[in-house]
């Protein structure tokens, strides 16, 4: 385990792509240093800064004094708040910006916010002239562990979520780890299922270390920060050996089988925040998982109590509103990006940090599976 972050220097996260290498820079207060970085990476560029309502009160002002304070030249785009936001509307609005703001190739474009903001405009990047770069300044837990990392960007579909999109590696993560101390508890813990995710599919001693400071990682205390490093590490490492989700990239999706088709049953609503659809999908995987003998029972119902201990939810019973049957569920699973001519796979596990991928489980055992899930209570 690292040391904390509070204490020296912003720790820097190398995400070894060759020509498309970038930095994950993660420390306290970087907005203020976000122009002097850009000026070193990108000399004479102007930026595009692309934000939300809610981010864009807080923290435009920051980022747009810290650019002129450079002698950079900006232009700033306020999206709406929210999941729906990842839309194709919202996807033309931000390229037409781009397009009518002079936007070159040689230029950047930041994206200010969280996982919504970073996916939608970092596929507008890659649509707006074949290409432009751009950099990830992620403001949500989720984001800053997750999303803002491996170039993943997309926007939803009304069959599902993140189904339209494109691999788009950023130039430079900018975590600035001073914005989580104002999200409102839920949101945290909402980004504490993406944090958890990494020890569970690969890391056992991380799990069990968050077992024991998963309230200081929840509350933004000095655990969140090395908390945020060391999944960053483990993200960096996957995404070079694996950019494309060939093979190993594929375990990163621990819980978004079952969690993006709950989250889109939903209705990508403040219902079931994304961290929260995971955290039901990792539940079921580890209880799919235990059915089918691969996990002793006991394990299983370790991790689903240290989820729900956090405010996480955990089951089908625990959306708010009403619940998703079992053919919606099915129907949305049925396109998953890792499905493979029509048969399903998963993200299983042998035991906490052993992820596996399972090709061709069988939609019959699926749907079983999920009806038992639906008549416990």
């Amino acid at each position: 385990m690292i040391a904390p972050l509070r204490s020296g220097e912003p720790v820097v996260v190398k995400v070894a792509l060759g020509a498309r290498a970038y930095d994950i820079v993660i420390g306290r207060g970087l907005l203020a240093s976000l122009g002097a970085r850009i000026a070193a990476l990108r000399s004479g560029a102007k930026v595009a800064i692309v934000t939300d309502e809610f981010v864009g009160q807080r923290y435009v002002p920051a980022v747009e004094t810290s650019l002129r304070s450079a002698g950079i030249q900006y232009v700033t785009e306020v999206l709406p708040r929210g999941e729906s936001t990842k839309s194709f509307a919202m996807l033309e609005r931000v390229c037409e910006f781009l397009v009518a703001s002079g936007i070159e190739r040689g230029d950047l474009v930041v994206a200010l916010g969280g996982g919504v903001i970073g996916d939608l405009v970092g596929f507008a990047a890659a649509c707006v002239r074949r290409g432009v770069d751009y950099i990830q300044v992620p403001t949500t837990l989720v984001a800053q562990v997750d999303s803002s990392i491996g170039g993943k960007t997309a926007i939803n579909s009304r069959y599902g979520k993140n189904l339209i999109g494109a691999f788009h590696q950023p130039v430079l993560v900018a975590a600035d780890t001073s914005v989580l101390d104002s999200l409102p508890r839920r949101v945290r813990a909402n980004g504490y299922a993406e944090v958890v995710k990494y020890g569970l599919l690969g890391d056992a001693a991380f799990y069990y270390w968050l077992e024991d400071h998963w309230q200081d990682v929840v509350e933004g205390g000095p655990a969140c920060e090395q908390a945020i490093a060391t999944s960053c590490r483990m993200k960096a490492a996957i995404v070079a050996r694996d950019e494309r989700e060939s093979g190993e990239r594929a375990l990163l999706n621990l819980g978004h089988t079952f969690g993006h088709a709950v989250e889109a049953a939903t209705g990508f609503s403040d219902r079931l925040f994304h961290g929260e659809a995971v955290a039901i999908g990792m539940a079921l995987a580890f209880s799919f998982s235990a059915r089918r003998g691969l996990i002793a029972p006991e394990e299983s119902e370790r991790v689903i109590r240290h989820l729900a201990k956090t405010g996480l939810p955990t089951s089908l019973f625990d959306i708010i509103g009403e619940r998703p049957s079992v053919d919606q569920l099915m129907d949305l699973i049925a396109q998953d990006k890792k499905v493979k001519r029509g048969k399903l796979t998963f993200i299983l596990v042998r035991g906490i940090g052993s992820a596996f991928i399972a090709p061709d489980v069988d939609q019959a055992e699926i749907k079983a599976f999920l009806a038992e899930k639906l008549s416990e209570r």
